[in-house]
């Protein structure tokens, strides 16, 4: 069983800061890539940032320069820094990683979500 838990949202103000975690456990082989989508209200999810086993990234462009992904040493962690947040940073942030199980092919794994609030 492959689980992807989730820690970090909550509200802020604009132009402050949060930094989501979200933790691969279970039976795992490897661990390709990892990510972090955002579904606000009324809207389709949308990718945010995307980072691979090479620790290569990607960002969508609404959120280059202010946030920030990365991975720990042992690869089962990613980090979303998000800086200068914005009312429109607003949404359910789920966790994506691209994972092989031990007695399985790689499958993307979602996270829960943990909502993240940008209100004064």
């Amino acid at each position: 069983q492959v689980q992807l838990g989730e820690s970090g949202g909550g509200l802020v103000q604009p132009g402050g800061a949060l930094r989501l975690s979200c933790a691969a456990s279970g039976s795992i082989l490897n661990i390709y890539a990892m990510g972090w989508y955002r579904q606000a209200p009324g809207k389709q999810r949308e990718l945010v940032a995307t980072i691979n086993s090479g620790g290569s990234t990607n960002y969508a462009d609404s959120v280059k320069g202010r946030f920030t992904i990365s991975r720990d040493n042992a690869k089962t962690t990613v980090y979303l820094q998000m800086d200068s947040l914005k009312p429109e940073d607003t949404a359910v942030y789920y966790c994506n990683a691209n994972i092989r199980p031990l007695t399985a092919d790689s499958i993307n794994y979602w996270g829960k979500g943990t909502l993240v609030t940008v209100s004064s």
